[in-house]
């Protein structure tokens, strides 16, 4: 939960838009505002900006070049960005360049528009919540120590409290290092919460599968450094690939798994083969070098009022996975439980 208001600068060149939004945001967050790439920059000298929303088209400096100053030189910031329109092409490149949290479309619906805002605060204070953590336990560790040999006692209770802190440390843990999805750990749980979900107001749910094809190969060309490279912009496709209701997280390797509650068999259809073509049409820049990727995808739904564990979802999502892979791969299978 957000216990404080964080800050929110708002970067567009239309003094309207700007007005509008901080009228709206206000009760929120702490919102600032700017008309211009420079005079956002003037604002991150004086302050401390927690998340940062720019408008893509803006006279001089636009949107990206803003986000991808922003990038590094405050790092923490959560950096989004406004656009009326999409070009695929070059919101993939935004996204590479500024890595940016989430694209935002005009004219947005409020409610997303805070939800979206919402979740990018909460990023930004769990991040600051994890340095804070790691902090507290190297000075710990420091301490325990100078005092190993001759405060026994001392020892033990400070031992206690580093099992402590690293238990809330494991419970913070649920993010994946490259691709900043959601890791094994918490898909399972969203299953879960799921399933519970679905015992008390039955309803549809689908699980899929999604695998990179051939990566094996990307690796070897690329090395590991352009294999990172390419799952990261391919966990970013995902993301975006998914409605606001869905859970994408990377759950090994090139694995990656998706929740999609309140889904039949026809809306997991839709949903699988999105993801599919999007991953085909992506152009992911790397060097000297551009990156394609396909993927092979295998869904397993369950009907409202059938009941099924996680476990058993999965199972038959990944069959129909390895059934996606034996017709050719860079195709969808969508299985639905007898």
């Amino acid at each position: 939960m957000i216990d404080q208001r964080c800050t929110l600068l708002v970067v567009d060149d239309e003094p309207y838009i700007l007005d509008a939004l901080a009228n709206l945001l206000d009760k929120h967050f702490e919102v600032l505002t700017a008309g211009s790439a420079d005079a956002a920059e003037a604002l991150f000298a004086q302050r401390e900006i927690a998340v940062v929303m720019a408008d893509l088209k803006m006279p001089g400096r636009n949107g990206v070049e803003l986000l991808e100053w922003v990038k590094r030189h405050s790092p923490r910031t959560i950096r989004l960005m406004m656009t009326g329109y999409v070009d695929f092409e070059q919101t993939v490149g935004a996204i590479n360049r500024g890595e940016i949290y989430r694209i935002i479309l005009k004219p947005w619906r409020l409610e997303e528009l805070v939800l979206i805002l919402k979740n990018a605060a909460r990023a930004y204070l769990l991040e600051r919540s994890h340095e804070q953590l790691l902090s507290d336990l190297q000075r710990l560790n420091g301490e325990l120590e100078a005092r190993v040999q001759t405060r026994t006692k001392e020892l033990e209770d400070a031992v206690r409290q580093l099992h402590q802190r690293n238990s809330m440390l494991e419970k913070l843990s649920l993010t994946d290092a490259l691709t900043g999805l959601p890791n094994r750990r918490a898909m399972d749980r969203v299953a879960e919460a799921e399933a519970r979900r679905r015992a008390r107001h039955p309803s549809p749910m689908a699980l899929g599968l999604v695998d990179a094809d051939h990566f094996k190969e990307i690796n070897s060309k690329y090395l590991l450094p352009g294999g990172d490279h390419a799952l990261t912009a391919l966990a970013r496709v995902l993301a975006g690939s998914v409605r606001m209701e869905d859970t994408m997280g990377r759950i090994g390797g090139e694995e990656f798994q998706v929740v999609a509650p309140h889904t039949d068999l026809e809306g997991a259809a839709v949903l699988a083969e999105r993801i599919r073509s999007r991953v085909e049409q992506a152009v992911i820049p790397y060097k000297e070098e551009t990156i394609r990727l396909t993927v092979s995808i295998g869904f397993a739904v369950v009907e409202a009022p059938n009941t099924i564990t996680p476990a058993q979802l999965k199972e038959i999502a990944a069959a129909a996975l390895q059934q996606a892979k034996a017709q050719g791969r860079n195709r969808c299978v969508v299985t639905g439980m007898a």
